[in-house]
């Protein structure tokens, strides 16, 4: 690879990580250990050919130009954390990554029978999720922190409330979450 190609990945990267959080391929790998997937398999529940996903993980494209596909990679951003839980077992996540697969996409702020609770209420973990692409959507990971450290020393709640909800991880935001309503 030579110096305009390096630049370019590493321009796609850094977009990537405004755009997604992170680097396309640090999301897919995590997603892909923490089901047990391989490239092709992942690829196919996105709704994405494998050499786009290829593209995607080594920077060689930064963005996921369909909709319905960046609402399927935080489906599968949720089963995972479900996964991890244990509140979603192996089983159970095949058939929801089937699910997923079939999807269409939505809004953001869609509320579906599987983050909802018995009560029709939505989970604490679609909450926080909704919370996170909305912050996510007008900034970095990055630059939400920069924000929070300016606004610690005056205001420290809303400097926490921005490093958990807005740059930490969902079950992390989760645990805060449930942590503070004893």
């Amino acid at each position: 690879m030579d110096a305009a190609q390096q630049e370019a990945t590493a321009r796609a990267r850094e977009l990537q990580r405004s755009w997604y959080g992170e680097p396309l391929g640090a999301l897919f790998r995590r997603l892909i250990d923490d089901l047990g997937l391989n490239q092709a398999r992942l690829a196919a529940v996105l709704g994405l050919s494998a050499p786009m996903l290829s593209q995607l993980m080594s920077g060689q494209r930064a963005k996921i130009g369909n909709p319905a596909v960046v609402q399927r990679v935080q489906a599968l951003q949720e089963l995972a954390g479900q996964v991890a839980d244990g509140s979603v077992s192996a089983a159970e996540a095949t058939d929801r990554m089937e699910e997923i697969k079939k999807s269409q996409g939505g809004s953001v702020l869609t509320t579906t029978s599987q983050t909802t609770n018995s009560s029709g209420a939505p989970t604490v973990r679609r909450v926080v999720r909704e919370i996170q692409s909305l912050l996510r959507s007008v900034a970095a990971a990055g630059d939400i922190i920069d924000a929070a450290d300016s606004l610690a020393p005056t205001h420290p709640e809303l400097a926490e409330f921005l490093r958990v909800y807005g740059a930490g991880r969902t079950s992390d935001a989760v645990s805060h979450y449930e942590s503070h309503q004893n």
